[in-house]
């Protein structure tokens, strides 16, 4: 297993790296794009839970006007969510505004593959068995997200990263990475990681966010 760790931190900062470096005119680009079109960050920040229940400042592309959580629904987020731009609207609908995230592996607070990190509220509903996905730095894409992403609740979401947790490996890893470059490229399998469904059998205090 500590070979296995030792490749997926190499394989982390070379897709990282070269991530940045080949889509840098494309996030120079976009940052100037969001700056142009409304007001506030480019970068929204948000706080996560990661490997081993330790918090982080997850990276995205800001999608939404300035101020988004005070208007509508809140921090609840639907599809065709009036508040989010026309280039946020872009982002998401190609997965586009999780760039940022490279930046997150490089510091070691993310890996390539691994399960979606949450927020804290729902950290804290996990079962015992449902925290074994804490055992893993968080990813930008794992298993559950090609495993059927839509139509996945909550509890099956974790599931199978559970199961990824338990069947670890690197070949297993760079099967992700190609069936993640293939649901990318089919937008409509792709939807916001923060739902409404949350917790099916969980009680879910208040609304979520993701922006």
């Amino acid at each position: 297993m500590r070979s296995y760790e030792a490749a997926k931190r190499a394989l982390d900062v070379a897709v990282a790296v070269i991530g940045i470096v080949v889509t840098s005119p494309f996030l120079l680009a976009t940052a100037l794009a969001i700056k142009l079109e409304s007001r506030g960050p480019v970068i929204f920040r948000q706080e996560r839970v990661g490997r081993n229940g330790r918090s982080f400042q997850i990276l995205k592309f800001r999608t939404m006007v300035e101020g988004a959580h005070l208007l509508g629904p809140g921090y609840l987020v639907s599809k065709g969510d009036s508040r989010i731009t026309r280039i946020g609207a872009f982002l998401r609908r190609w997965s586009l505004d999780e760039l940022p995230q490279l930046y997150n592996i490089l510091r070691g607070q993310m890996s390539v593959v691994g399960p979606r990190p949450t927020l804290r509220y729902q950290v804290d509903q996990y079962t015992d068995f449902q925290r074994r996905r804490l055992e893993v730095l968080p990813g930008v894409t794992g298993w559950a997200q090609t495993r059927g992403r839509n139509g996945l609740t909550w509890p099956e979401r974790i599931e199978l990263d559970v199961w990824y947790v338990e069947h670890r490996s690197l070949a297993l890893d760079v099967r992700i990475l190609l069936k993640t470059l293939s649901v990318i490229s089919k937008p409509d399998e792709v939807c916001n990681e923060q739902r409404g469904d949350w917790g099916e059998n969980l009680e879910r205090p208040g609304r979520h966010a993701r922006d």
